[in-house]
């Protein structure tokens, strides 16, 4: 039997670098999905329904394959927290998230044709963000500008400075896609993993 194509439906630099520690061989697209939350939607539902509304996508663009799709959504409060995009808004994430928990929910969904039942899973990690001084997040924001990281930190690098304490049942999920359930999925799809 051979194996499965698989296909990355993300753009995200960082999800394609996490996907290739497994050591497969795969694509990417670009899922093109719309990310808007709908009225009413808890972070957990929206990072679940945005990873299948992503693999449900790039299966219609690479019916053939193995699809993986993942979102990822950072609430404080219960409030989201997206990419901040600009200097401005990293800088009043992290003030808000100074001596406070962030809540990440990191989606994901593995379909093994366009019409099969998704495979699907959302991990929770929390992190515990030290007390910061103004001088603190504008020092890290020079070293690190993560403007395209849901709270404006990256875990695996600098920003793990930030944290007093980080709760997860997979550490890869923080950096946008929880590998040791991807692992499991795409062994239960075909995939030969050790």
């Amino acid at each position: 039997m051979s194996t499965p194509r698989l296909v990355l439906a993300s753009t995200s630099r960082y999800r394609a670098e996490l996907l290739s520690r497994l050591g497969l061989p795969f694509d990417r697209v670009d899922p093109g999905a719309d990310e808007t939350p709908q009225d009413g939607e808890s972070p957990q539902k929206l990072a679940l329904r945005l990873a299948e509304a992503k693999a449900r996508a790039g299966a219609s663009l690479a019916p053939d394959a193995v699809i993986i799709g993942s979102d990822q959504v950072a609430s404080l409060g219960g409030s989201v927290l997206s990419k901040p995009g600009d200097r401005r808004r990293a800088q009043e994430q992290l003030t808000a998230s100074s001596g406070s928990a962030v809540t990440f929910f990191t989606g994901v969904c593995v379909l093994a044709s366009p019409d099969a039942e998704p495979d699907a899973h959302v991990d929770k990690t929390e992190v515990e963000f030290r007390h910061l001084t103004a001088d603190e997040i504008q020092c890290y924001l020079d070293k690190e500008p993560a403007l395209d990281c849901a709270g404006s930190f990256k875990s695996e690098g600098l920003g793990i400075s930030l944290m007093s304490r980080i709760a997860s049942e997979d550490p890869t999920a923080l950096q946008g896609l929880p590998l040791i359930w991807v692992a499991r999925a795409l062994r239960r799809a075909g995939f030969k993993l050790p």
